[in-house]
């Protein structure tokens, strides 16, 4: 049976629960319901909200207006009002992101592995803004060598839908000159990146002593 919000007890209803408790204290869902104010003839709106939070989960960062609407029951209007509000959230959130324009604008993201003593390879992915959507480990070698193949690199940057992406690793040694088996590497990457199409901003070895830039010293084509 069909239960709207006004039959809720008070402090179930989403609404005055942010109102006295604030939006943080709110389930996924409960925002949801608040946002789409209402359900519709087959759903109340707390069932509704509740298959649209499972598709949002699902889709993270990557939800597009086909998604809402495959749920049954949500139609252009409430599936514009969802993905308005995170559009409008993405605007004013973006201005802290960290956005790329140069090498130097990188090395904060590597600190961590920059002393490590074993090889850790990172890729971390940004949008057409060059702005940074996300950066992930994809592999930790042994001393000086760093197995792993272009497909596991490209595999996230492609879910995030990125724009372009910058890769990076940290020699154990300290030497800052990238190996015969970096400059290898990176050429495999680079064909990789142009038949997906994403562009390869830069490749960056990092060590104590400092970093070097594949494209600062022309190895990006």
């Amino acid at each position: 049976m069909k239960k709207k919000i006004k039959e809720m007890p008070g402090f179930l209803r989403p609404r005055e629960k942010m109102q006295e408790r604030g939006p943080a204290a709110l389930t996924d869902v409960e925002l949801i319901a608040i946002i789409l104010g209402s359900g519709n003839r087959d759903q109340d709106v707390m069932t509704l909200s509740a298959r649209i939070a499972g598709i949002i989960s699902a889709k993270r960062g990557n939800l597009v207006l086909d998604d809402l609407l495959s749920v049954d029951g949500v139609g252009l209007a409430k599936a514009s009002q969802i993905l308005s509000g995170f559009e409008l959230a993405r605007r004013y959130t973006s201005a802290n992101s960290v956005v790329i324009t140069e090498p130097g604008h990188v090395l904060p993201l590597l600190s961590d592995i920059a002393g490590k003593q074993q090889e850790h390879f990172v890729c971390i992915s940004l949008n057409g803004a060059n702005e940074v959507i996300e950066k992930r480990l994809v592999t930790v070698g042994l001393l000086n060598n760093c197995q792993v193949h272009p497909r596991e690199v490209f595999a996230d940057v492609i879910t995030d839908r990125a724009a372009s992406v910058i890769f990076a690793h940290n020699h154990p040694s300290g030497e800052l000159i990238p190996s015969r088996s970096d400059l290898d590497f990176q050429q495999q990457l680079c064909e990789a990146g142009k038949i997906l199409g994403i562009n390869i901003i830069d490749h960056l070895i990092v060590s104590k002593k400092g970093y070097y830039s594949f494209q600062e010293n022309g190895l990006i084509n």
